[in-house]
This record gives C-alpha cells, structure tokens and sequence, in this order.
C-alpha cells in the first residue's frame, strides 16, 4: 500500500499472462496448535467502543437487494447507504457502498460468514469474495464470503483528482534529480495534485478515513443479520481489520492479516520505511535472480554487473526517454515497473523482459516492446491515488513542513534510490493536504479472539519489522513468519504450511498456540 511508495500492489504486467506459479509442498510447522479458539459469546449488554457512535434507523432497517453482480454469476452485489461522517450522521449527503456476497458452497455446513477486504488503499474489493472461494475452496464452501468497494473507491462514492494527462505529469521526469529546479517542480506537481482533489471532491475528502470506513463495516455486519463475523485483510486491509478488531472486539469471531501495515503507528512513520524494504527486495532478490540467467536475458552476470546495466539505462532514458505511443519509459517509469514488478516473484520474468526490450529497445520486436509497455507503462492511476491520500494523508498526522521533507527525500534518494527518490512527490502531498478530524484508533487487541497475523521477510511493501511492531501492538496475535520469500501476499498460495495454519483457524478455531514460521517452498 506507498510511502514514499505505495502500499498496494500495482497492477501486475501483462495480467492475463501472469499467474501465481505452482510450488512445492511446504515445510512443517514449528509450532503446535491449540484446542480450537473462538471469541467467547459477547453478553448481550456487551458494548464496544464503536458502540459509543450511534446507527440512526434509515441505515439501520434498510434492506440490502441483492441481485447478480454485472458479468459475476458466482457473486450478489448490492448497495447501502451510509452516513458522510459517522459522528455527524445528520450533516451532509448519504454516500454509496457497494458490496458483494459469494454464498457458502456447502450451505448444509456453512459456518457463518468471512468478510474480506482490499488492499491500498484505493484497490477494489468488490469482486473479490469469487477468486477467494476459487482459490481456497474449502473456505468458500464453509463461509459466505462478502466484500466491498471501500468509500471513495470503484462503485462507491468515488473520490476523484486529477484526469489522466495532469497525472502523467505527477509521474514525469526523474525523482532523483536533486537540482532546485526539478525539486521546485515536484513540490509544485504534489501541489497541484492537492488542489484537483479538493475542486474535485473536497466535501468528500475529510471523511475518506480508515475509522469512518470500520463504522461502515459494521453496519454492513448488521444489515447481513450477522452478530458476530470473521474476517480476512490483506495488506492496508489488515490495518482495517484492525481497526475493526479495536473497535468492535465482540463483533469479531476470527481474524487473519495478511501483510501488515504498521498500523500501531502513523503513516508517515511507516511509510519511511518502505524505501529501505523496497531497495532490499530489489538489491537482495531481483538483482541475484536476474544475475542468474545471464544466458536468457544478458543482462549481467553477477549481482553487480545488474546493477551498472540498470543504472546506465536509468541514466540514458534521463536524457533520452522512450516514447512508443501513449506510453512514456522514462527514469520515474523504469522505477515503477521495478516496484511494482517485485511485489511478487512470479513478476520476475516480466520485468527481466521488459527490462531487456528497455536496454536493447531499436532490436526488440513487438512483443518484447508490447511487453515493456505493460511492465513501465502502467503503475498506479489517479483514482487510485485520490482514495490513497485520502486516507494515508488523513487517518493519522503528517509533519507539513516542506524544507523537512526536501531533506528527507535527498537522504532516501542516496541511500535508498528505487523508492526512496519518491519520497519527495508522495510527502509533499500529504503535507498540503487539507487537515481532518479523524479519531486516533489505538489498537490494542482487547477482546478479541486470537488473531492470525502472516508475513514474509523480504515483502517491499508491507516490510517485516513493520510487522513485528504491529503484532506486539495487536495483544494476543500469533505471527506466521514465512520464510525464504518476499512476496506481497501469504494466503491463499500452494505454500502447504500457510495454508494448513489459516485453514485450522477459519475451518475449526484452531489458532496457533505461539508464534511460529513456514519456511517457502523454494526454500526447502
């Protein structure tokens, strides 16, 4: 989801080609498990702190009408109504949430209902319940699976900035440059960006928040006629299920959280570490990888040979961009395609050939063209960033001094330079952003089930130390360490060990009784 980068993955290269690979079965788990664990009954004066916000009856009694979603037979889509501001229900328009229904494959043993979210923020989750119940379809038939497209996002009342062309320019020329003319220009491109968000949907932007979106959640809990639901967050979704988990515990009947935010901190404190997890990605597992098939892509072959190849082409498309069409490769562009790529190592090859076709771009055909295009050519969009600042810039505070930020991004641009040269553009946006009032959440974990926390030691954008932080913060959570592996993302995959842990908790309330590790497959 970020940073001085992006939390949420980017969209993947040549998606219909790009498909997670088959691996080989897991190793054991290093710890046992408990007898099953489940949150105890909540009395029925129970209250959360959520509680202390009340639900007028207009959004309380509304009835969701569900029908099938548009070119989604195995999924039911509907709309609600929520408040602009949960704290002020009466002030100001309704918004839209669109959610989504996958029902139980075996009715006969459904065993309640699994919400899940999506990731960012600013990613759709909307279709999502269907390729869960697919690709975990032991946890498809036993749940409902339901989802939503979070405020501000896709069918919901949407955010809107900048149109695509005032985005490119967002995107343009070379972060790195340090010179105060290009400087200037990146603090002003962030300004302007500012500025489009709030012609466009300042009324709206206050209330894009994390805390407003739980309130949202919960209501959505009560009108599926649910008392208590499991739920399932991956990436900026596990700060929303934690939040959710802080705010209403008894509502919570299993929780899993698939690489987590930092979410016992700010915003600004997690995303300046992202430069450091992205560039140990990319230098510790991108750079070996492609080393080592020098005879496919001739790139070098040794980790350093890589490195001088990358920096030359960076350098050449600083002076010399490559323009083919509507698509720009640029140095900002060579940089994305990078982030976005290593998310996953499935993506290697793509960004190897992409790469390739960048370096020897007179000689490459068409599809090796074609597929530099899909890997540089398209990261990010500005829908997704308008719901992005909103809530990164909102949910907690951000330092709003310029000279700070112009400091900070010259000291990540020389130790950290593929994401950190970014660090510039993405603070300067949230420090003009206009100021909310958003209620801290601190999460605690106090009455909540045990929670399943997932993370791999190498993921750019959900980093491990990010983890650790946020598990000692989540009290009673169990940490699966994943090992040999720095994918964005733990569950579902053929990694056996993950997935026998996640499945136990969700199928039998089986949680871990400590914190364990699953090494990779590849990792023997």
């Amino acid at each position: 989801m970020k940073t001085a980068t992006g939390t949420v993955a980017a969209p993947k290269p040549a998606a219909s080609r790009i498909r997670r690979a088959a691996i080989a079965v897991a190793a054991a788990v290093v710890a046992g498990l408990a007898l099953p664990a489940t949150a105890s009954a909540a009395p029925n004066d129970a209250r959360d702190p959520g509680d202390a916000v009340s639900v007028p009856a207009r959004y309380a009694q509304q009835q969701l009408d569900w029908k099938p979603c548009d070119g989604q037979p195995a999924l039911e889509c509907a709309t609600m109504a929520v408040p602009r501001d949960w704290h002020h229900p009466d002030a100001g328009a309704d918004l839209s949430i669109a959610v989504s229904r996958h029902r139980a494959g075996d009715p006969a043993h459904r065993r309640g209902t699994l919400l899940m979210a999506a990731g960012g923020p600013g990613a759709s989750g909307l279709l999502r319940p269907a390729g869960l119940a697919t690709k975990a379809p032991k946890v498809g038939a036993a749940y409902d699976i339901v989802s939503f497209d979070q405020r501000g996002v896709g069918r919901s009342t949407r955010a809107q900035c900048q149109n695509p062309e005032q985005f490119q320019e967002f995107m343009a020329g070379d972060y790195r440059d340090q010179s105060p003319e290009a400087v200037d220009r990146v603090v002003s491109n962030a300004q302007a960006l500012v500025a489009a968000c709030e012609e466009h949907s300042g009324d709206l932007l206050p209330y894009l928040t994390t805390e407003q979106t739980v309130h949202d959640l919960d209501l959505f809990r009560s009108l599926l006629g649910e008392r208590r639901i499991s739920y399932f967050g991956p990436s900026y979704a596990s700060m929303i299920g934690a939040y959710y988990g802080t705010l209403f515990p008894h509502r919570v009947e299993r929780m899993v959280l698939d690489s987590n935010i930092g979410f016992e901190g700010t915003w600004e404190e997690f995303e300046l570490g992202q430069p450091m997890s992205f560039q140990r990605r990319f230098d510790e597992d991108f750079v070996p990888w492609l080393a080592a098939r020098d005879s496919t892509y001739h790139l070098g072959s040794t980790p350093q040979e890589v490195k001088d190849r990358w920096e030359k082409r960076r350098a050449a498309l600083h002076d010399s961009p490559i323009v083919a069409g509507p698509v720009t490769i640029g140095p900002n562009q060579l940089d994305n395609g990078a982030i976005g790529a290593i998310y996953e190592e499935e993506n290697f090859p793509y960004l190897a050939q992409g790469l390739a076709a960048v370096d020897n771009w007179d000689g490459a055909d068409a599809a090796a063209k074609d597929m530099a295009g899909q890997v540089f050519g398209h990261y990010l969009s500005p829908e997704f960033l308008a719901e992005y600042f909103s809530v990164t810039c909102s949910d907690t505070p951000w330092t709003r001094d310029l000279d700070t930020w112009v400091e900070r991004g010259a000291e990540n641009t020389a130790r950290y330079p593929l994401a950190g040269a970014r660090t510039l553009a993405f603070s300067a946006v949230c420090a003009s952003w206009p100021k909310t009032h958003a209620p801290h959440v601190k999460v605690t974990g106090a009455n909540l089930p045990p929670t399943v926390m997932l993370n791999s030691v190498h993921d750019p954008a959900t980093y491990y130390e990010a983890a650790l932080g946020a598990h000692r913060a989540l009290r009673g959570s169990r940490l699966v360490t994943v090992t040999g592996n720095g994918d964005h993302g733990q569950y579902p995959t053929a990694n056996t060990c993950v997935t026998g842990v996640v499945e136990r908790y969700l199928l039998d309330g089986r949680a871990p009784e400590h914190d364990l590790t699953c090494p990779s497959p590849q990792a023997g």
